[in-house]
């Protein structure tokens, strides 16, 4: 269905009882299939008129190549539209602007119409999934991870947030665990993915053929697509558990209900800081990233934890839009996209020094309204 040069391989494999497959996978392995605006433009068709074919059964979603499913979006391209803006080039700035706001808003479209899709999605969760890549894995109705899944919003990282619905599925996580994960952009496995809400089921990379066999010889019936994928799904899970790596999250568990109880960022952070983490290696990459991380995306994530906790999935997204349109413009996201990835000198100047420094009114112009009522970009979503 694909060319051979594709950034997205799409296939429709016929199942034994006459049903059909669509098999959609991400072709950019050697940029760990990074999401771009042209891959955004294939999947949506493709995914909407696989919504509206009887004969499809279930969709299939996972990444070439075996380091990454997706590890997030394309921001060396996105860094090439926000310098532009920042250098002031005649008649550029409202273009680029706008470029990144089709962007943000495409894939915001795409997570959403995964998240509401009418049939089963299996969403391959192997290797790296971050970012961009966490917003396509979250919205499958059945996610898998494997035994080298590497899953972070990692975000603090390069003065963003955790975008695609970070203010939805970070918030139905156990107590702490979404707001530690915000601050710090720590990695976790498929222990902890299954432990924090954003898998379903463990599977091996290996046994990927053989479910994938079973899935084509399933029973499929029009009125039990989500039974059916449900059960072959357990049934993976049961026979490989025992291969589960072992996990960080649940150990520190009362450690992080106690974070979850921090009134404001400052106390949030030092809550973490002040841990004594000299033999836990995975601690301490946490509370170092969190050292050298953006003050301002600390405040960011904070607050769209406290103002998502009551939001639909359509409100944290609307509101997230705006949040990285704000991004785009204020420098701090280029800043730090600049210092990790295009000159690699590992050392943003950051707008800010430390969380304390952060004025309440730059964070609250990240959440201003940019648009005038009933013309938000993803207005629809709510009449979705």
């Amino acid at each position: 269905m694909s060319s051979e040069n594709a950034v997205v391989m799409f296939d429709e494999l016929i199942t034994e009882c006459g049903f059909k497959i669509g098999h959609a996978t991400l072709t950019k392995p050697a940029a760990l299939n990074a999401l771009d605006l042209p891959m955004i433009r294939l999947l949506m068709p493709q995914l909407q008129k696989w919504q509206q074919d009887p004969k499809i059964a279930m969709v299939f979603l996972d990444g070439s190549g075996e380091r990454a499913f997706c590890a997030g979006g394309d921001i060396v391209s996105m860094y090439k539209s926000m310098q532009a803006v920042q250098s002031g080039k005649t008649n550029s700035d409202e273009a680029e602007q706008l470029a990144l706001q089709e962007f943000f808003t495409e894939e915001y479209q795409l997570d959403y119409l995964i998240h509401t899709f009418s049939k089963p999605v299996l969403v391959w969760g192997n290797g790296i999934v971050m970012g961009g890549g966490l917003g396509l894995l979250s919205g499958g109705s059945h996610r898998i991870v494997t035994e080298t899944s590497r899953i972070a919003m990692p975000e603090i990282s390069i003065g963003l947030y955790p975008d695609v619905g970070g203010s939805y599925f970070l918030n139905a996580m156990p107590a702490g665990c979404g707001l530690f994960l915000g601050l710090t952009g720590a990695s976790i496995n498929a222990n902890d993915a299954l432990y924090s809400n954003l898998a379903d089921y463990f599977v091996p990379h290996a046994a990927k053929a053989t479910l994938f066999a079973r899935l084509l010889s399933a029973n499929w019936q029009q009125d039990l697509l989500q039974q059916t994928l449900t059960s072959i799904c357990d049934e993976f899970h049961s026979l490989h558990i025992g291969q589960l790596p072992q996990g960080n999250l649940h150990k520190h568990q009362q450690w992080l209900t106690n974070l979850a109880e921090q009134t404001d960022v400052t106390t949030a952070v030092e809550y973490i800081l002040s841990l004594s983490a000299t033999d836990n290696k995975w601690l301490n990459k946490a509370q170092n990233t969190l050292r050298a991380g953006s003050p301002i995306t600390a405040h960011l994530v904070f607050e769209q934890l406290q103002r998502g906790k009551d939001m639909s999935l359509a409100e944290c997204f609307q509101m997230e839009l705006g949040m990285s349109c704000q991004c785009g413009e204020f420098g701090e996201f280029q800043e730090g996209v600049r210092a990790l990835m295009i000159d690699k000198d590992n050392q943003p100047n950051w707008r800010y020094k430390s969380v304390e420094q952060v004025p309440q009114a730059t964070v609250d112009s990240f959440f201003a309204t940019l648009w005038p009522l009933g013309a938000h970009p993803l207005a629809q979503l709510s009449a979705n």
